[in-house]
């Protein structure tokens, strides 16, 4: 990748936990991040389905949807929806925070707000969770060890889900089947297996998850066949093939609108922070 390059070991100080058995399902894990030296970095990733929240105790992020972002675009302690294209991130080596990857289940129940109403966007988390987010913030500022940071968060964290109404049983299946399926299962077939009609599904899918179940599944199926390639020489022709994509053009095609990179560019890209 041309221009500034993704933090390395020697930049930054980076502690992931997997989340505590009351969290399963609703956080993938949770991120302590700390950056030691003063340079540019630049992070990009493809389109997923985590749901971030970031609590930042240090200088801002300049992010952008699908492009390089502009300098003023600059975003602390936020919360961003899904989006289905490729996320361009930028530091200067002084970015702090403690990240929640949530999935769409968790974060619908944590926010208490339809997903769609986050997503393709960076909304600030005071916006979203009133002065409770400025305590919180304050609070990791003043605590210098990082595992206590991440205790701090899971118990914030927990104690919202605790009183959090259950999630959809209904979109909880069909995204089952989506996954399942690696997003190869037509949208009409899952909405007949839970007795919905397509618009109803695309609708409650959309409020549930933040994105309709034709956007999901596209992102499902990129991921299930990046994941599968395990051998070199890579033969993309017969990759293409077994992620179910109609032929190589079309395969190259999904992965620059939802990485914005080819499958090869891909396959080296490192994982964001």
């Amino acid at each position: 990748m041309d221009g500034p390059a993704p933090p390395s070991t020697a930049d930054c100080h980076f502690l992931r936990r997997p989340p505590p058995p009351a969290l399963a399902g609703d956080v993938v894990d949770i991120c302590d991040y700390r950056e030691t030296r003063r340079a540019h970095f630049r992070q990009r990733g493809p389109a997923s389905l985590v749901v971030p929240l970031v609590i930042s105790f240090g200088d801002p992020f300049v992010i952008g949807l699908g492009r390089m972002a502009a300098t003023h675009e600059r975003y602390g302690t936020f919360a961003a929806g899904l989006f289905a294209g490729p996320v361009y991130i930028d530091s200067f080596g002084a970015s702090a925070c403690v990240q929640v990857n949530f999935t769409p289940r968790g974060a619908r129940r944590f926010f208490g707000m339809p997903l769609s109403e986050l997503t393709a966007r960076m909304i600030p988390l005071d916006a979203l969770l009133g002065s409770d987010a400025e305590r919180l913030r304050e609070r990791l500022a003043l605590e210098r060890a990082p595992v206590r940071r991440l205790d701090i968060v899971a118990r914030f964290v927990a104690d919202r889900l605790a009183a959090a109404p259950p999630p959809c049983a209904a979109v909880g299946r069909a995204m089952a089947m989506v996954e399942f399926s690696r997003g190869r299962l037509p949208v009409g077939r899952i909405a007949a297996e839970i007795g919905w009609g397509r618009k109803h599904l695309n609708e409650r899918f959309k409020a549930e998850i933040g994105l309709g179940p034709k956007a999901v599944a596209r992102i499902v199926r990129l991921g299930a066949t990046m994941q599968a390639i395990d051998k070199a020489p890579v033969r993309w022709a017969e990759i293409a093939d077994s992620g179910g994509y109609s032929d190589q053009a079309h395969f190259i095609r999904e992965c620059r609108a939802l990485a914005g990179v080819s499958p090869a560019a891909l396959q080296d890209l490192p994982a964001l922070g």
